[in-house]
């Protein structure tokens, strides 16, 4: 693969990166981390997403180990990558703040941990119920004025939150999960993000790895994965959900490509404005995943997709119940 990818532009503000870009999430921080950011950036990757949250010791209650491992591996390449990366979410309860003290003590707090002067593309990676989000997007806006980022997103926002947000300062993206098992961005959001001239980030888009068909069992998940506790991991859940997957590994032989790479495609499909965000550790999988920039779906097969996996066929809820709010 030529390491001249196709390129998307995120929003009206001038944001343009590679179509594809990669989710650093689940990535620990050893060599193996650092060797996977380096050779996607080799292959012609430019986005890169993490948040202050990530991290090993999250559940210790330390953060910010996920920004520092990203940028510990883009220090001297700074200028080949796009870093977006997230404030909003506090403390292993989850609790969303979105004050604007917080949010200026939060930005320094990721300019130290990724090693850099600015931040390409802030986001609110949950909205604060108890702040107007005009209030949040106006200290934000002020952060773009004082040349710490250059754009503004919100994570998992409402349409309401997000024309409310926009028209305090323009959005450049929108990041939400969205996948062929998880469309629920379809009817209302990808609709206001389309008229206000806002990108969009889907995270998750191969559905937690599902979607790879890389999982048959439960005990193929490790002990200590987290999607053990996820509703669409369980029980009949997981059986209904395999014979969907069963069906796009099926329709992916047809075209003589992985089920992840036609998931990708199908994504990629609807809508210029669409940047997904794949995670993962391997460099392998960060080649495999490019493939599907090579993939093209002609309508019928995309009707034929839509007709396997319509909107709503995955059993089990996004998130377990304590997570739902």
């Amino acid at each position: 693969m030529e390491n001249r990818l196709p390129k998307r532009k995120l929003g009206s503000q001038g944001l343009e990166v590679s179509a594809l870009g990669l989710g650093t999430m689940m990535m620990p921080d050893n060599e193996e981390s650092v060797y996977t950011i380096h050779g996607a950036l080799d292959l012609g990757v430019t986005m890169f997403d993490t948040a202050d949250i990530y991290g090993e010791k999250f559940m210790e209650g330390k953060f910010g180990g996920n920004e520092r491992t990203v940028g510990r591996a883009l220090k001297g390449r700074r200028d080949q990558a796009v870093i977006a990366t997230k404030f909003g979410i506090t403390g292993v309860d989850m609790k969303a703040h979105g004050h604007p003290a917080y949010v200026k003590k939060s930005v320094d707090a990721s300019l130290l941990n990724l090693g850099v002067d600015y931040i390409d593309l802030y986001y609110q990676h949950r909205i604060d119920p108890n702040t107007p989000i005009e209030e949040t997007v106006g200290a934000v806006a002020e952060l773009v004025q004082e040349g710490k980022i250059r754009y503004i997103g919100l994570s998992e926002a409402s349409p309401d939150q997000i024309r409310r947000a926009h028209a305090v300062h323009p959005l450049t993206a929108v990041e939400t999960e969205y996948s062929l098992w998880s469309r629920e961005v379809e009817d209302e959001v990808l609709p206001v993000l389309h008229e206000l001239g806002i990108g969009f980030v889907p995270y998750s888009p191969l559905g937690r790895g599902f979607l790879t068909g890389q999982i048959r069992t439960f005990d193929d998940l490790p002990e200590d994965d987290y999607r053990r506790f996820f509703p669409r991991f369980q029980g009949e859940n997981f059986s209904k959900n395999l014979e969907v997957v069963a069906l796009i590994e099926k329709f992916a032989a047809s075209k003589g490509c992985k089920p992840s790479q036609l998931a990708l495609a199908w994504l990629l499909a609807q809508g210029e404005q669409i940047v997904p965000i794949p995670g993962t550790k391997r460099l392998d999988r960060v080649q495999e995943n490019l493939g599907a920039l090579e993939v093209t779906l002609s309508a019928e097969e995309l009707a034929e997709i839509e007709r396997i996996s319509p909107q709503g066929v995955a059993a089990g809820e996004r998130y377990p119940n304590f997570q739902q709010s």
